[in-house]
């Protein structure tokens, strides 16, 4: 396997041991991580987006983590443009590229190229998210279905991020998002990728999620967050959407105790971890599915870099 001329892909559901999984991966290849995870570019926030640990950063070289302030945008067509001078780089240096994270858009960018929609009126938006709220997602779908044919087979009827998406492109552009899709290319051929996706089990899962939620919280999650809301930060950038930062609010302001704290997060964190997978059933079904049990047995596939 010449894994020199290939670009690594490694998805999976938050708390997965993705980025456990790419550290191994780059020793044994002579690889660089790169992150891939839309939260873990916050320099602020470490903790709460279980960026990885000091260490692990020491002994493997890890790009596009903790660079950007949480008072700053930072688009999915930004972090292509900087994957792809971080990969351009890395191949010079006649090393593999290992991108990891949980952003499936990054992902999509990466592999079909952006599509160049054109920006739609926040008013429209909103207009189009109180009606999907209004009379709630299947007969929304219903209407998303008759508006545009094509998503019928190409969004579950129960995606209702995809289905607003949809819905706002066909109605700003009368043009449905899988033609705006169609016209869009990416710099890579699907020969460039190794596109691994580690799936776990639903009950394994929320076990590491809870476990996950009490070290952020004993490694120093609320103290973090103090410090965030001390930036003042617009509501409106995509900073405020890190998981933990709401429920860290609650706590502070006394309306809940340390166990709703716990659980809340645990919750949020698992309903986003059950998002990440309808996304990958709906985009990801040509990735290669790894057992999390058999993560370690795959790893001996590769062949180690002299």
């Amino acid at each position: 396997m010449d894994l020199k001329s290939k670009i690594i892909l490694i998805s999976g559901p938050t708390a997965s041991g993705k980025s456990k999984f790419a550290i191994q991966l780059a020793k044994k290849i002579n690889g660089e991580v790169i992150n891939a995870d839309s939260m873990q570019i916050f320099k602020e926030l470490k903790i709460l987006t279980a960026r990885p640990k000091q260490n692990d950063l020491k002994n493997i070289k890890h790009h596009l983590y903790g660079f950007k302030s949480v008072k700053n945008n930072y688009s999915t067509g930004n972090w292509l443009k900087d994957a792809k001078v971080k990969i351009d780089n890395i191949k010079k240096k006649d090393k593999t590229p290992v991108l990891v994270g949980g952003t499936g858009l990054y992902f999509k960018a990466l592999v079909n190229g952006i599509v160049k929609i054109p920006d739609i009126p926040v008013t429209i938006r909103n207009r189009i998210r109180k009606k999907q709220s209004k009379i709630g997602q299947i007969k929304f779908y219903s209407e998303l279905v008759k508006l545009d044919p094509l998503c019928k087979k190409k969004i579950n009827k129960n995606d209702s991020q995809r289905s607003i998406r949809a819905y706002e492109v066909k109605k700003f552009t009368n043009k449905s998002l899988f033609d705006w899709y169609s016209e869009t290319y990416s710099d890579f051929t699907q020969d460039d990728f190794i596109k691994l996706h580690i799936d776990y089990p639903r009950e394994k899962l929320i076990e590491r999620i809870s476990l996950r939620t009490n070290e952020m919280l004993r490694d120093g999650a609320i103290k973090e967050a103090k410090r965030f809301y001390k930036l003042r930060v617009k509501k409106d950038l995509s900073s405020n959407k890190v998981i933990g930062l709401s429920e860290i609010k609650e706590y502070l302001d006394e309306r809940i105790d340390l166990s709703e704290l716990k659980d809340k997060i645990s919750i949020k964190t698992r309903q986003y971890a059950k998002r990440q997978s309808t996304w990958a059933r709906g985009q990801m079904s040509d990735w290669q599915k790894i057992k999390f049990n058999r993560l370690e047995t795959f790893l001996k596939k590769f062949p180690k870099s002299t």
